[in-house]
């Protein structure tokens, strides 16, 4: 046997495939062990430096995305591809050799379960290689850009829907979706926990949501900013890029917990607390809590904290392979029925010969 007919035989053969999905799953493992998508500082203060330049150096940071994730991915799909070739013209011969339609047709069970597996494979592998990933937060009223889509996402509502005993039963945002390019008059969906839109080839979930505030500036006793700032965000005072004020935390029912600190006593607005950082320049001037009708005095400059209210967290995603994913998964269950559908049958008649010719 030639050289290249043995290197054929081995990527299409069974031993192969298993130390493909092998080397898949410990770099699954490692991927899930791992955060993924941080910077070298982030693992550096969690780990190491060390560890985290190793992280960083075998792309262990981005693992499904890494070079060597795609390369055993794509060997795989060649695997399964070169070994359902290969048994197809037997296959062939097989079913015009006669039998019944049952078992003609279940000799195509594997067969058409590698294939589906392999357009699963596929389906998942060109997803995660080429979708896209977007965040929009706000209130309603609020509008925003959804990343390079040239889209622009308005929130028209936000509904926290609450039980009997006050315990969340859903989220739902009202959402508004405009394509620039063709000067739409835009596309409308309800979004809410478990029921996504689509819209504009993009999937829309809601995701999660915090509190905001309105934040207003003033300079002088006139009024320099006003507007809404979510809890982790951040406001640039506009005639002085250099000063910033973070708005850390909101507290609805403010209380401070000895060896604990800042903490929340319920999620009713009864004594509310502004969590909040002073930068200049880089360096933090201070932190403090303040409350309804305290103002922070920076210089010539007030700052006021006024109506706590929720924002909406919502995730966009992209992916052109789902659909491909998902037809794999149908095929695979095709395969496994035409499989089981047949085998049974054959054990049936074995065992009914078995008795004939014993009697």
């Amino acid at each position: 046997m030639s050289a290249g007919k043995r290197f054929l035989r081995f990527i299409s053969s069974m031993r192969f495939a298993i130390i493909l999905l092998v080397i898949l799953a410990i770099m699954c493992s490692i991927g899930s062990l791992v955060t993924q998508n941080q910077s070298y500082s982030w693992y550096a203060a969690r780990y190491s430096e060390r560890t985290a330049a190793l992280i960083i150096a075998l792309h262990l940071d981005d693992a499904f995305h890494s070079w060597y994730f795609i390369l055993i991915t794509a060997f795989l799909c060649i695997n399964l591809l070169f070994c359902n070739i290969i048994r197809l013209p037997g296959l062939v011969k097989r079913t015009r050799n006669g039998g019944t339609l049952r078992e003609r047709l279940g000799i195509w069970g594997a067969w058409i379960t590698h294939v589906g597996v392999l357009l699963l494979i596929l389906g998942f592998g060109l997803g995660q290689f080429t979708h896209k990933e977007y965040v929009a937060y706000g209130v309603p009223g609020q509008t925003m850009a959804i990343g390079d889509t040239g889209l622009i996402l308005t929130i028209n509502d936000f509904r926290i829907d609450l039980r009997d005993d006050d315990t969340v039963e859903q989220y739902t945002s009202e959402i508004t979706v405009y394509d620039i390019a063709s000067g739409s008059s835009g596309k409308s969906a309800s979004v809410s926990v478990n029921h996504p839109a689509d819209i504009y080839g993009l999937r829309f979930y809601q995701n999660s949501t915090g509190w905001a505030a309105r934040v207003t500036v003033d300079k002088g006793g006139e009024a320099l900013q006003d507007t809404i700032v979510c809890a982790g965000d951040y406001l640039v005072v506009t005639d002085k890029p250099d000063l910033v004020i973070y708005f850390n935390a909101f507290y609805p029912d403010y209380v401070l917990v000895s060896g604990y600190g800042p903490a929340t006593a319920s999620g009713k607005l009864n004594n509310p607390g502004y969590l909040y950082s002073v930068y200049y320049q880089g360096q933090i001037l201070g932190m403090n809590v303040l409350f309804s009708g305290e103002v922070l005095t920076i210089d010539d400059y007030s700052v006021h904290f006024s109506e706590p209210q929720s924002y909406t967290l919502i995730q966009i995603k992209k992916d052109s392979f789902t659909a491909l994913a998902f037809t794999g998964g149908i095929i695979i269950l095709i395969g496994l029925i035409v499989s089981l559908y047949v085998r049974p049958r054959k054990v049936t008649d074995k065992q009914t010969g078995g008795e004939d010719a014993s009697s």
